[in-house]
């Protein structure tokens, strides 16, 4: 498989369709969800989705075979995610935390819940929350390298990650009190 995805790479930088539509196929289902995660609604997503995998193939050129391609592909389109949101709220405001007692990262210990709900109320948080709650839990950042892409503090990312496991938690709460009501 390792060695088709190389042949691919290779055929997608002289823009042969065939392969970019394998590529395109392979990836997808990862990509979109990623795009789900970060945006607001489905429209968005699709947007975002299609820009990035278009600044993808422009740079195909650009991957070394070093590390994992869908990692490389990722990053293309988290940062084509960020940027959106960027733009879409100039100045997307992160509560600055200056104290140091930051309440530490608790795990959500909940019920199950249906993913599509759960990835809803993700796309309801609020955009700072929701990116940095993205970016630490699926896509495994720490808060240092958080802060650097998102140029905010350690403990803003460390407090926005706080207050969307909270909104998520009591979300979930309401719902599971209301199936056992």
């Amino acid at each position: 498989m390792k060695e088709n995805i190389e042949l691919y790479i290779k055929k997608c930088v002289e823009n042969d369709r065939e392969a970019q539509l394998k590529i395109y196929q392979l990836f997808s289902p990862i990509l979109y969800g990623l795009c789900l995660k970060y945006m607001r609604n489905e429209d968005d997503a699709k947007d975002v989705f299609q820009e990035a995998f278009v600044i993808a193939f422009q740079k195909m050129g650009q991957y070394k075979f070093e590390g994992s391609f869908e990692g490389w592909i990722k990053r293309i389109f988290i940062n084509k995610l960020l940027e959106t949101l960027k733009k879409k709220k100039k100045d997307v405001l992160f509560l600055d935390v200056f104290d140091t007692d930051v309440i530490e990262e608790e795990e959500l210990e909940l019920a199950p819940i249906e993913q599509e709900k759960l990835l809803e109320y993700i796309q309801e948080l609020p955009d700072q929350y929701r990116m940095v709650f993205n970016l630490f839990v699926f896509e495994k950042m720490k808060h240092k390298e958080i802060s650097k892409l998102l140029q905010i503090s350690e403990g803003t990312s460390k407090s926005n990650l706080n207050r969307a496991k909270s909104i998520l938690k009591k979300r979930i709460l309401v719902v599971l009190n209301c199936k056992t009501a």
